[in-house]
């Protein structure tokens, strides 16, 4: 018998993220001169956070480039941060074969085709309620939360509740 998503997250040691769609509400904004602007969630970011804090992996893939993107991970702890990437596969496996993670360690959070294949490889494929119907099929959980909705802050929440770490790490600074 599969196990349950929730079952999954015992093994969870990872959590990679794309951006677009996910970290936000797939929304831009583009100034008159050209720049694109994006809005992150103040609670994806808190979280992200307290899972650094906590000793998790946390990775960012993303096909867009943004450097207020980089930045703001940048801020939160987040080292590992590969914008502009052509092809998340390779991308995804030079990522585990570097610290050597296995994929039934990784959970991934991505909402569209690009994010396709590189989820059929990872232990826990997940993706925010507004994700299109291909990435439904194939993720082992839904979040309630739409992408730039706090979708993130959704799985990392429950994986660091699995395994008794949530609000052990409270000390009352913001991110």
């Amino acid at each position: 018998m599969a196990k349950s998503y929730k079952e999954l997250m015992n093994d969870i040691t990872t959590f990679i993220f794309d951006v677009d769609g996910v970290l936000t509400d797939s929304s831009v904004v583009v100034t008159t001169a050209g720049e694109i602007l994006r809005t992150m969630n103040i609670r994806d970011g808190y979280a992200m956070k307290a899972a650094v804090e906590n000793g998790y992996n946390v990775c960012v893939i993303s096909g867009g480039s943004n450097e207020g993107v980089r930045v703001r991970l940048r801020n939160l702890g987040i080292t590992d941060i590969h914008l502009g990437t052509p092809d998340k596969v390779e991308t995804f496996k030079e990522y585990v074969e570097l610290y050597n993670i296995k994929p039934e360690q990784v959970l991934y959070m991505g909402d569209d085709i690009p994010d396709y294949h590189v989820m059929k490889l990872v232990g826990l494929p997940t993706c925010p309620q507004d994700a299109c119907p291909e990435i439904k099929a194939i993720s082992k959980y839904i979040s309630h939360k739409n992408g730039g909705k706090a979708a993130a802050r959704d799985v990392i929440e429950q994986v660091m509740k699995v395994h008794g770490k949530w609000m052990t790490h409270f000390d009352g600074a913001h991110d």
